[in-house]
């Protein structure tokens, strides 16, 4: 994939993993960032004046289709879509109502502006959709079981969308990230371990595997889980989840 010259549309653009694509891409390119919270997508407008910021609830369809509608009038030169937006959530499934709002922003509202755009970048130079999926689409975490599914339906759903549109000048490349520790879960920062990298380590590896075309980029912790998923996936999950108490 061409790093430079594109314009980029990227969801959940404000904070964490999204962010640092729109810091380091927005040198080189024009980069437009989308999510829900407009205070958070002014101040990462405020620290990268270049960023084109729009609010877009991509759980909701008919923001998606505005947001689609307002991006080929004001923003037609986009080639480039990074799906990044996703939340996480534990869940303990006895202790109560479970919100599945995950399913509609990782699952459905990918998959919605993957099959929007598709079409819109077709004929355009450098095309690209990149989906921001999870190690945890390979050995799932049982506390966070919507998340792991979410993951591992989009993964399944890229290697799809990659061959339908193989011949048709589009990439479709997976970014496959551990747990990265200056992110957030529940408003507080991820702890650090063994297991876990930071924006700027995953920034360097995914822009390593971008230069060399690769479609699919494990980061950090993901290479092993990926390879010890296809070994033994029962023995992975038990060693993944071993801590856990339910």
């Amino acid at each position: 994939m061409r790093l430079e010259n594109n314009t980029i549309l990227i969801t959940g653009g404000s904070v964490g993993i999204g962010f640092a694509f729109a810091k380091y891409f927005s040198k080189n390119n024009n980069v437009i960032i989308c999510g829900r919270d407009l205070s958070r997508l002014e101040a990462a407008k405020k620290s990268v004046p270049s960023l084109n910021i729009y609010k877009c609830d991509i759980s909701k369809k008919d923001e998606c289709d505005e947001l689609f509608n307002i991006i080929s009038k004001e923003h037609p030169q986009v080639n480039v879509l990074i799906n990044n937006a996703g939340i996480q959530k534990e869940i303990r499934i006895l202790e109560g109502n479970v919100d599945i709002d995950e399913v509609d922003i990782n699952f459905k509202g990918t998959i919605y502006l993957s099959i929007l755009f598709a079409k819109f970048i077709l004929n355009k130079p450098n095309a690209a959709i990149i989906n921001i999926s999870s190690g945890l689409a390979f050995v799932p975490s049982a506390i966070f079981p919507i998340y792991c599914a979410t993951k591992a339906g989009i993964h399944s759903f890229t290697m799809s969308l990659r061959r339908q549109l193989q011949d048709k000048n589009v990439e479709v490349i997976e970014v496959i990230p551990p747990m990265v520790h200056d992110t957030f879960l529940k408003g507080k920062p991820i702890e650090r371990n063994e297991r876990s990298i930071s924006t700027t380590e995953l920034l360097e590896e995914v822009i390593n595997g971008l230069k060399e075309n690769k479609v699919e980029i494990p980061v950090g912790a993901t290479k092993y889980m990926i390879e010890n998923s296809k070994k033994d996936i029962n023995s992975a999950f038990e060693q993944m989840n071993k801590n856990f108490v339910f």
